[in-house]
């Protein structure tokens, strides 16, 4: 009799641990899955047609950043809108995955200074329903970050304005 309860206190141990783990295992994801919306409110970016052009808007993330899922040769990407850079700035260890090659170096000024970087040309960018075609971007060794800077070489070709914490970006046919 003593040895059946010894067995049944380690069995209900057990699966109070199993229990604890399986707990913890659902809070980290559904914790992870809000995080992940924070940082990116735009996972799922939605186009619309409004008087004949494409439209998507974007939410600013709980930093006031505008970030936004897309595709860069139909490979899944992150995008951090970035008016003050002058062109399409791609990590380097990004680059590769999505068949980026390297041009001719240039010298461009960062947030961190003066830094050697590669000219290359997007051939297709997209967000949400808005397609850019032949996009000049820089490869950018030494860049860290795993979103891609949409910078004025993709911007200036649509239109955009702010209100409150939304960003509409505008295509035209």
């Amino acid at each position: 009799m003593q040895g059946q309860t010894d067995q049944t206190k380690r069995t209900g141990k057990w699966f109070f641990f199993v229990a604890w783990l399986a707990a913890l295992g659902l809070l980290y994801l559904f914790f992870g899955e809000q995080l992940a919306q924070q940082a990116n409110p735009n996972q799922q970016v939605q186009g619309a047609y409004v008087d004949g052009a494409r439209e998507i808007a974007l939410q600013r993330n709980r930093a006031g950043h505008y970030v936004a899922s897309g595709l860069i040769n139909q490979q899944p990407v992150t995008f951090l809108l970035d008016t003050g850079a002058t062109a399409v700035s791609v990590p380097a260890h990004l680059a590769e995955q999505l068949g980026l090659r390297a041009g001719a170096a240039l010298r461009v000024n960062t947030a961190n200074g003066v830094a050697t970087a590669y000219r290359t040309t997007i051939n297709e960018l997209r967000i949400g329903n808005i397609v850019l075609r032949d996009v000049d971007a820089n490869i950018t060794p030494g860049m860290e970050i795993s979103e891609i800077l949409l910078g004025m070489s993709a911007l200036k070709q649509v239109e955009f304005s702010q209100r409150g914490a939304t960003l509409t970006i505008r295509q035209s046919s």
